[in-house]
């Protein structure tokens, strides 16, 4: 049955207007729902959401503060806590009781946070290149560029920005699939010059970090009876090689897989990762 999808905006439990795309076919089987990373929004999973959605309903919400979503006028409230009840509301909204959570980057934060919190609203969940420790050279590299790149002019220059900041963990790509790159993160203004689009504040959010109120550790052990997979890009610099061995070291039934040739973080349009996540949502 041939994939269709609608935009549609609800309501945040502080009163913001959200923005989600709803890939909705025949919907067999459990709803999945695509969190994106930490600067990025839900138009990286389009092609993803279209792919999964001849089996399964397929939700892409943009996080507070990205996309289509409404920023927060206090970016205090950029956090996983945050995040973690608008993504319940949404589900609430939509009177879906369990879900398959594939998280990129911070979506996979997101996903460990709802496993602790409210562990019964997963059937399964994907971790796209993270865990609960975070490589300080990954961490210090994104802290640099979130919230502070300089505006670009036009298209081309948004390109070769897009290009500066992935270009050494993303390598292989074609001129076309960094053009693809670039068009979902920025938006055009209304003088038609494109802005990245994001509010620049999550950058102080990302700075400003505040005393750890939860072990990251018994976060991800929260997922333990929970269907988990795990992509890590070969190359990255956020989750190592040695944080992936002591998950699984915690995590016996934890599904780990390698995607050759990535950095942070894998774009899940990869071979590797899709039949990685197609194998994985059929054993669900």
């Amino acid at each position: 049955m041939a994939s269709s999808d609608t935009a549609r905006f609800y309501q945040s439990h502080d009163g913001l207007r959200l923005f989600y795309r709803d890939f909705s076919p025949a919907k067999v089987g459990t709803p999945v729902i695509c969190l994106p990373g930490l600067t990025r929004n839900s138009r990286d999973f389009e092609d993803l959401a279209r792919h999964l959605s001849e089996r399964r309903r397929v939700l892409t919400p943009d996080l507070r503060g990205r996309g289509l979503s409404q920023h927060d006028p206090d970016w205090r409230n950029y956090h996983p806590g945050t995040y973690v009840k608008d993504v319940l509301r949404l589900l609430d909204l939509l009177g879906i009781e369990r879900t398959v959570v594939i998280g990129t980057s911070l979506g996979g934060l997101i996903a460990m946070a709802i496993a602790l919190l409210n562990p019964k609203r997963l059937h399964g969940a994907v971790l796209n290149d993270v865990g609960p420790e975070i490589a300080p050279e990954g961490l210090a590299r994104i802290e640099k560029y979130t919230g502070r790149l300089p505006p670009v002019a036009n298209w081309d220059e948004a390109i070769a920005q897009t290009r500066e900041i992935y270009g050494a963990t993303l390598p292989g790509l074609t001129n076309d699939d960094w053009r693809r790159m670039a068009r979902r993160a920025y938006r055009e203004g209304d003088n038609g010059t494109p802005r990245l689009d994001i509010d620049p504040n999550i950058g102080e959010a990302v700075r400003t970090v505040g005393p750890q109120t939860v072990d990251p550790w018994q976060a991800f052990d929260a997922l333990r009876e929970t269907s988990l997979l795990v992509l890590r890009g070969a190359m990255s610099d956020i989750l190592s090689e040695a944080t992936l061995s002591r998950m699984q070291e915690r995590n016996p039934n934890l599904i780990a897989v390698t995607v050759p040739n990535r950095g942070h973080v894998p774009l899940l349009n990869e071979p590797a990762a899709i039949s990685a996540i197609d194998t994985f949502l059929r054993s669900l």
